[in-house]
């Protein structure tokens, strides 16, 4: 799979709906449910008490559209645990303004002559498909099964490419970001200017803790058990199972995790040890004078900062088979199956097969990927690819380019030059930018359309 840096669908609608919300958590699918774009959702149900409640340049926007979205909403506010979420009613009005916004901007780009195809909505929706480890055929009968309406789900699809390649024209191209750009974040960071007030983190935590009066014997057997905990967190084991095993913390049974708290309402030590790392690293032991904490970045929001000085990186190796007429995505899943079965009794080796088998460029390397840092993998891929421990193999993975039996062969930590700090120092002032850019996009286009609001919406 040498095609990288690619986004998936999925992650360029996430944040369409919840734009007018309060900052959230990161999405945790429930169980079994399909990840969908915003805004799908059935078309039967709840249609009682329909009316229009806005005009946006003549197009009426119903009481049943906003329903229809505010379900969604609700849904994602679950998924996410967002404590904060406004009053049903308010968050209602919030969801009109929304179709309001992508009305007149749907408006603004058809009559621009933006056009989406078949072919596209063909594409993403098979990247959905994949995202959620099925086939186009089972995928829609899972869409049919939660009560999805095909055409619906297209459409919403439709609108959300659009939404996006406008936005992609109007403003993503024209946000430029210079040397001297990146220069001033860095002295605001350094100098202080990061909000702390906004930082928010999500951690997992393991504390070995310390006696009272503990001899320096004891202290040092403690230190020790946290140095192991570190390093095998580091090494991709996951953090849970250690919290259980090892943490003498409160949260131990929930297998370490804090959950959301904002920065203000956590340690200093932990603080200043977790703030510059990634969502994944790890951070300890730290001294403390409970004992020894390892700390692990599950998410963080706000707060600005500098990029992490270190990245963790993962080799991997795969055998990529693409269905097509002669073989069913079924069919290949079956056949990486029993090669995981052969590699596991020791009757074939992993290259081996990949050299034979793979329909892919590392082929002829036996299936190695090199060393990868986040985000170089589709998300379909890169998701799998984490959870597995260095000498696992996968069960077999449906991604966009096909389905893969993936090995990770090792992990480390490494530190960022100087030239890949500042490249993402870059991208997160690109970032910065076009927020502020398609905030005063948007509005601009508002401000360009006619727009009668007759009545609130009724959730």
């Amino acid at each position: 799979m040498t095609e990288r840096l690619l986004l998936s669908f999925q992650a360029l609608v996430l944040a369409l709906v919840l734009a007018a919300l309060p900052a959230t958590a990161q999405t945790q699918r429930s169980p079994g449910r399909l990840s969908l774009p915003e805004g799908t959702g059935t078309s039967t149900a709840n249609r009682t008490a329909d009316f229009i409640v806005a005009l946006v340049n003549s197009e009426p926007v119903t009481n049943h559209d906003v329903r229809q979205r505010l379900r969604q909403v609700e849904q994602n506010i679950a998924q996410r645990g967002i404590a904060n979420a406004p009053p049903r009613a308010e968050l209602a009005r919030q969801v009109l303004e929304q179709l309001i916004n992508e009305r007149a901007q749907v408006q603004f780009a058809t009559e621009s002559g933006l056009r989406v195809s078949d072919n596209d909505v063909d594409q993403a929706e098979q990247n959905i498909a994949a995202q959620n480890q099925l086939g186009r055929d089972d995928f829609r009968r899972r869409l049919a099964s939660e009560g999805v309406e095909l055409n619906r789900f297209r459409s919403e699809l439709r609108q959300q490419l659009l939404l996006q390649r406008v936005r992609e024209r109007e403003v993503d191209s024209r946000v430029r970001v210079n040397d001297a750009d990146i220069d001033d974040f860095i002295r605001e960071q350094q100098g202080g200017g990061g909000d702390l007030s906004s930082l928010e983190l999500n951690l997992g935590h393991v504390l070995v803790s310390v006696p009272e009066n503990a001899t320096e014997a004891q202290v040092t057997e403690r230190q020790a058990r946290a140095q192991r905990v570190a390093e095998r967190a580091r090494a991709g084991e996951d953090f849970a199972t250690l919290a259980r095993e090892f943490s003498d913390a409160p949260e131990r049974s929930n297998g370490g995790q804090f959950g959301w708290r904002p920065a203000t309402r956590l340690p200093d030590l932990f603080i200043n040890a977790t703030r510059a790392l990634s969502p994944g690293e790890v951070a300890g032991p730290l001294r403390s004078l409970a004992g020894f904490h390892v700390l692990r970045v599950n998410d963080k929001r706000g707060g600005g900062g500098l990029p992490a000085a270190n990245v963790t990186q993962t080799r991997a190796s795969h055998i990529l088979l693409r269905p097509g007429p002669q073989l069913s995505q079924e069919a290949a899943q079956a056949r990486l199956n029993e090669f995981r079965q052969r590699i596991a009794s020791g009757q074939a080796s992993f290259e081996t097969l990949a050299r034979e088998h793979s329909q892919d460029g590392s082929a002829a390397g036996g299936g190695v990927l090199g060393w990868a840092a986040p985000g170089m993998f589709v998300p379909e891929f890169e998701q799998v690819m984490n959870r597995l421990q260095p000498g696992q193999l996968s069960d077999p993975v449906v991604s966009r380019f096909g389905v893969h039996l993936i090995r990770v062969d090792e992990r480390r930590t490494v530190p960022l030059d100087e030239r890949e700090r500042r490249e993402r120092v870059r991208a997160l002032v690109r970032e910065q930018k076009l927020e502020e850019a398609q905030a005063l996009w948007a509005r601009d286009v508002r401000a360009r359309a006619y727009v009668e609001i007759r009545e609130d919406p009724q959730p």
